[in-house]
C-alpha cells in the first residue's frame, strides 16, 4: 500500500490534505496532530482520512512512504530529520528550517539516505510564476535590472517568526527561481510597533551572484492588502499583482536606452525612452497546491529534482538568517560566502 502523512492539520496542513486526497494516488492519506480536536475536526472536513496523534508512531508505518511536514518552523527540522531516518520522503513548509546549518543537515541526510527533500515553495507552482519563468528563461526580458516587491495586509501576527521570515520566503523563493541567481549581499531594516518581540514591519535588499538587486517590502500593519511584484529587464519589464482577478500578469515593452551624445561632447548623455506596447499572457489557473503535490509525488517516485528542493530552500534560509543578523547590527550589510554567514 502507498500511504502518506501529513503532520500538523492547524492552518495549512489540512489543505494539504485536501489536496493529497484529490490526487487519487494514495491508497490512504493519515492526518498526525497532538490535538485531538483539530484531529477530529479535520476528519470531519475529509471522509476516508485516517487520524494519528502521535508522529513517532506514523513514522514507524513501513507503508507511509512520505510525510508533509506543516508544523510551526520550530519543529521542522527535528521532525524532517526522524522522518529522513526513517527512510520517508519529505515536504517541508516553509521557511525550510530555523537555521541555514539545520537546512544543510536535512540536505545530507537526504542524500545520504537517498530521499526527496521538498519545501512547499506554493507560488512557485502558480501560473503567474510558471509564465514569468517561462518568459526570463526565453531571454525575453533581457539583462535583469532589479527586482521589486510589495508583500504586505493587516497581520497575520505570528509568535515564533517575525514579518521577514513569514512573508519575505514567498517572493525570496520567486526571485531565486525565476533568475537561477544566487544571493550574496543582504541588509534588512525593521521596526516593532505592536510589541518588542516580534519585527512587523521591514525592508530587504539583496544582491544576487548575477548582478541585480532585489528589495522586499513586508508589513504585517499595512491597512491594505498588496501582493506585486516588478521584474526590470534591459528588453522588457513585468508586473505580476496577485490580488488582481484575471490580468495578473502584464509585460511592458518599454525601458530606457542611454547613449553617448558624441565626442566632443563626452560628459554628456542621450536618454532614449523606449514606449512598445503592453500584453497579457494567458496563464494557468489551475490551483497551485495541487500542482506543488503532485510534483513532490512525481518527483520522488521518478527520482527527479524538485523545483524547490532542499538547496533552493536553503537559499532562502541563507537570506533569512543573514536578515536577523542586519537587523541586530541596526542594518548593516551581511555577506554570505558558501556556509558563511557575516557582517560585510
Amino acid at each position: 500500500m502507498n500511504k502518506i502523512g501529513v503532520i500538523g492539520v492547524g492552518y495549512w496542513g489540512p489543505n494539504l490534505v485536501r489536496n493529497f486526497m484529490s490526487l487519487g494516488a494514495f491508497d490512504e492519506v493519515i492526518a498526525c496532530d497532538p490535538d485531538a480536536e483539530r484531529l477530529r475536526a479535520v476528519c470531519q472536513r475529509f471522509p476516508g482520512l485516517r487520524a494519528c496523534g502521535d508522529a513517532a508512531e506514523l513514522l514507524a508505518e513501513p507503508d507511509v512512504e512520505a510525510v508533509a511536514i506543516a508544523t510551526p518552523v520550530r519543529y521542522h527540522h527535528e521532525l524532517a530529520k526522524r522522518a529522513l531516518q526513517a527512510g520517508k520522503h519529505v515536504l517541508i513548509e516553509k521557511p525550510m528550517t530555523q537555521t541555514a546549518q539545520q537546512a544543510r543537515e536535512l540536505i545530507s541526510l537526504a542524500a545520504q539516505r537517498g530521499r526527496t527533500l521538498m519545501v512547499d515553495h506554493t507560488f512557485l507552482f502558480t501560473g503567474a510564476v510558471e509564465k514569468i519563468h517561462e518568459i526570463v528563461s526565453a531571454g525575453e526580458l533581457g539583462e535583469c535590472y532589479y527586482v521589486d516587491s510589495v508583500r504586505v495586509n493587516l497581520g497575520l501576527f505570528q509568535s515564533d517568526v517575525d514579518v521577514i521570515w513569514d512573508l519575505a520566503p514567498h517572493d525570496l523563493s520567486i526571485v531565486g527561481h525565476v533568475s537561477g541567481a544566487k544571493p550574496k549581499r543582504v541588509q534588512a531594516i525593521g521596526r516593532k510597533h505592536a510589541g518588542p518581540h516580534m519585527v512587523d514591519v521591514a525592508y530587504l535588499h539583496v544582491d544576487y551572484d548575477s548582478g541585480f538587486t532585489a528589495s522586499f517590502h513586508v508589513n504585517w500593519l499595512s491597512p491594505t492588502k498588496i501582493r506585486r511584484m516588478l521584474f526590470a529587464g534591459s528588453k522588457r519589464m513585468i508586473v505580476w499583482d496577485d490580488l488582481e482577478a484575471a490580468e495578473k500578469v502584464r509585460v511592458y515593452d518599454k525601458g530606457v536606452e542611454l547613449q553617448e551624445a558624441g565626442q566632443d561632447e563626452q560628459y554628456r548623455l542621450r536618454v532614449g525612452y523606449r514606449m512598445g506596447d503592453a500584453w497579457l499572457p494567458q496563464i494557468d489557473v489551475t490551483e497551485a497546491l495541487r500542482k506543488m503535490a503532485a510534483h513532490f509525488v512525481d518527483c520522488y517516485r521518478g527520482g527527479k529534482r524538485p523545483i524547490c528542493a532542499g538547496e533552493d530552500g536553503l537559499d532562502v534560509v541563507n537570506v533569512l538568517e543573514a536578515s536577523r543578523l542586519s537587523l541586530d547590527n541596526s542594518g548593516r550589510a551581511v555577506v554570505i560566502e558558501g556556509e558563511r554567514i557575516a557582517l560585510a
